[in-house]
């Protein structure tokens, strides 16, 4: 059985129903030429989404990411140094002393998996380094994936590979040449050691990366070509009401966001629409379709949490949106959700 077959026979009814639901409207949307972005917070990479979400970029299921720095570089990091991560089955029962012993090996942990700091982040420094140095001595600047897309391309890492690069969906993205949006990027180990770099004065300031406004720009940029055929600066200002066509634009695509987990990640792209009606004037049409797998639940200021009908109110989606909200764990659920799109 199929696993398309098998989640509409079994999953009936609360969020099995709801992923049901999630997964026919994906496929009603990306198969009539509609876009899908994915925003995919938590440590997805480490837990090896590569293996299901590649496949999904290679067959036009996914057409823009955002996404954390830590998920961005973890998928590399597990490229080159999957052979050396440890698992550690019973990581809830650690004691503190067991904690400071996987320090002193190196070993960093997320969950049950232990990241290798010399194989993973200092075997990458190098390279990284390399790049940004050179960029750097031309007074070029670039945003943080496309020194990544760089190393990948340039096959400077290809020897080290430890995994199938099938199955790693920052190779995909880089060969699809996928527009990435990595809101926060200092937050990771490759932005920390940027900073380091930075302050040694190994690189100047503000130096060869760019950071989250040129990621906004670029982000507005995208969604408006994408959703209405025409570059930004083509887009007349307007006093349309929220979610209009700019008049006599190109025909474009519905554009879709699907969001596994909270925090900047999701709440960064969202918000490009009511910027883009709000602030900049322009007219933009809401997002078109919306899922989220959460295990954050509607709480007082939980915008993580938050029921998608919230955002109604502030111009991101609208009444008619197809709204779905799966509270579990999206390490079981994206993969399921992929596996059905991709007619596993």
């Amino acid at each position: 059985m199929k696993l398309n077959d098998f989640i509409e026979r079994h999953y009936r009814h609360f969020n099995s129903a709801t992923l049901v639901d999630a997964v026919a409207a994906y496929r009603e949307l990306t198969d009539n030429d509609g876009k899908m972005l994915l925003a995919m917070a938590g440590a997805m990479s480490t837990a090896e989404l590569g293996l299901s979400l590649a496949e999904m970029i290679r067959q036009n299921r996914v057409h823009a990411i955002s996404t954390t720095g830590a998920n961005l570089e973890e998928d590399l990091f597990n490229l080159v140094a999957h052979d050396h991560y440890t698992r550690i089955p019973d990581w809830r029962n650690l004691t503190p002393q067991q904690e400071k012993e996987l320090e002193r090996q190196g070993l960093n942990r997320v969950t049950d998996t232990c990241i290798p700091e010399e194989k993973a982040f200092r075997a990458l420094e190098g390279p990284i380094l390399d790049l940004w140095k050179t960029a750097d001595a031309r007074g070029e600047r670039h945003l943080p994936h496309e020194y990544l897309y760089r190393l990948i391309r340039d096959e400077t890492v290809r020897a080290d590979y430890q995994i199938d690069p099938a199955h790693s969906w920052l190779v995909a993205a880089a060969e699809a040449d996928l527009p990435l949006f990595i809101p926060g990027w200092e937050d990771s180990t490759l932005g920390n050691i940027y900073v380091a770099h930075q302050l040694a004065g190994d690189l100047s300031r503000p130096g060869p990366v760019l950071g989250g406004t040129e990621y906004m720009a670029r982000l507005a940029e995208w969604y408006v070509r994408t959703s209405m055929g025409a570059e930004l600066s083509e887009i007349p200002m307007s006093d349309a009401a929220p979610g209009d066509r700019a008049p006599d634009a190109p025909e474009g695509h519905r554009i879709g966001f699907f969001q596994i987990g909270g925090g900047i990640a999701g709440d960064f792209p969202i918000c490009v629409v009511p910027m883009i009606h709000q602030d900049l004037g322009r007219p933009c049409p809401y997002w078109a379709y919306f899922c989220q797998i959460s295990d954050s639940t509607p709480s007082y200021g939980s915008y993580s949490g938050a029921l998608p009908t919230e955002k109604i109110t502030w111009g991101k989606l609208d009444v008619d949106t197809p709204m779905f909200v799966i509270e579990s764990d999206a390490t079981i659920v994206a993969p399921l959700i992929f596996g059905a799109l991709l007619g596993w």
